[in-house]
């Protein structure tokens, strides 16, 4: 890192926050890991594996606008206690109840949102404290807690197969209390963080167009991150017929790839820009993808494939975050609760298309295709509006804020 950015803020809180947000996204995907061993106890098929998957994202993404409204009115460090503990409470009691049925497995999954909903609280808690310039690195570096997504992958099937997979939501308490500590002791409120808000405030943002593209943006770029980190421990089982445990290999590698890939996003569209960044992320996932989606017997060369889109998708939600608080810098709770939300919402549809792709056509091409075919509209989207942000950007901030 820089000298000049270790300096501009608070390095403990951003470290808080990376931590807060890598154990939380680690217990929201865990159902992901589970799937293959859960989907065997229980019987489920692929369209009930889709919407297992698909349950934790959807709820989490809700839960982001009441988190972005809490870190406005609790300020963003009471709220992620208040919401850790909510967490580690649910899921000492579904170890200790158990879970026999699909719609109990839905109700774990509709807990486990409140574990992804940490993205509208860790965010604001470090992009408070970063100068514009900044931005992208500081919320790159917190954001990259989506890499707990790799813990969960390496780390699940193999307990689960040791210990059995109801246990796992015992044990991951553990290190859930570990952060929580670490948490409240090296965390600290921004003294910028902005003065509460009325709803309608909240909803002025709405009628922003601005907001709507963003959002638009972030459900391309993490919802395919969020709903191929959940679903690829399925499709590489039933695909190639490996373990559960190696299918679990398989993603964390290509998790890994996009958690690491996201400060580098955010550092690059700094560099030269939010549009021109997001314009190479969307033309290279459309075009992966959908080479993805024609693999069918070659294991080696999916896993090249699906670790380069994972990549791609990482590099494009640091660069979603670096325009958001240039556009939105008073509004970054909210804004980060709403693009957030729609993030989890586009990896709600791909996580539980895949599913019913399979169950209706007999294999995943069509979810594949027809998300490579959102991205286009993205990449359209980003650049037909470039020149416009350009120009009315420089305006609302009286300095120039994009390098297109």
């Amino acid at each position: 890192m820089k000298r000049a950015f270790l300096k501009a803020g608070h390095l403990p809180t951003l470290i808080a926050s990376f931590l807060y947000f890598d154990l939380s996204f680690m217990v929201w995907v865990l159902l992901g890991p589970l799937a293959v061993l859960i989907s065997k106890d229980l019987h489920l098929s692929p369209a009930q594996k889709g919407l297992m998957v698909a349950t934790p994202i959807l709820s989490g993404a809700i839960l982001r606008i009441v988190n972005g409204v809490l870190s406005d009115h609790l300020k963003p460090k009471l709220t992620g206690v208040i919401m850790q503990c909510v967490v580690i409470v649910g899921l000492l009691a579904a170890w200790a109840i158990g879970v026999r049925s699909f719609d109990q497995v839905l109700l774990l999954g509709l807990l486990l949102g409140v574990a992804g909903a940490s993205f509208a609280i860790a965010l604001p808690l470090a992009s408070y404290w970063y100068p514009p310039e900044h931005q992208g690195l500081a919320l790159g570096v917190a954001g990259a807690g989506n890499s707990g997504t790799v813990l969960a992958a390496l780390f699940a099937p193999t307990l689960a197969i040791a210990f059995g997979w109801r246990n796992v939501f015992g044990l991951t308490v553990i290190p859930l209390l570990v952060v929580l500590v670490l948490f409240v002791v090296m965390a600290k409120n921004s003294p910028n963080c902005p003065p509460r808000k009325a709803f309608k405030d909240y909803m002025n943002v709405l009628a922003t167009g601005d907001a709507w593209w963003l959002m638009f943006f972030y459900s391309v770029t993490f919802g395919g991150f969020v709903g191929l980190s959940s679903f690829l421990p399925i499709y590489f089982n039933d695909q190639f017929k490996i373990s559960p445990v190696a299918a679990g290999y398989f993603t964390a590698f290509c998790v890994f790839a996009g958690s690491l890939a996201r400060p580098f996003g955010g550092a690059l569209a700094d560099r030269i820009g939010g549009v021109r960044a997001l314009s190479f992320v969307y033309a290279a996932v459309a075009i992966v993808l959908f080479v993805a989606s024609r693999v069918t017997g070659n294991a080696p060369f999916a896993l090249a494939l699906f670790a380069l889109v994972m990549l791609t998708l990482g590099l494009g939600n640091g660069a979603v975050f670096q325009l958001v608080p240039q556009r939105f810098g008073r509004e970054v709770g909210v804004m980060t609760g709403m693009v957030g939300m729609t993030g989890g919402l586009g990896g709600f549809y791909l996580a539980s298309s895949l599913g019913y792709a399979k169950q209706f056509t007999g294999n995943y091409t069509l979810g594949y295709a027809i998300f490579a075919g959102l991205a286009v509209l993205a990449f359209l989207g980003v650049t037909s509006v470039g020149g416009r942000w350009r120009r009315t950007w420089t305006e609302l901030t009286g300095m120039a804020v994009l390098r297109v």
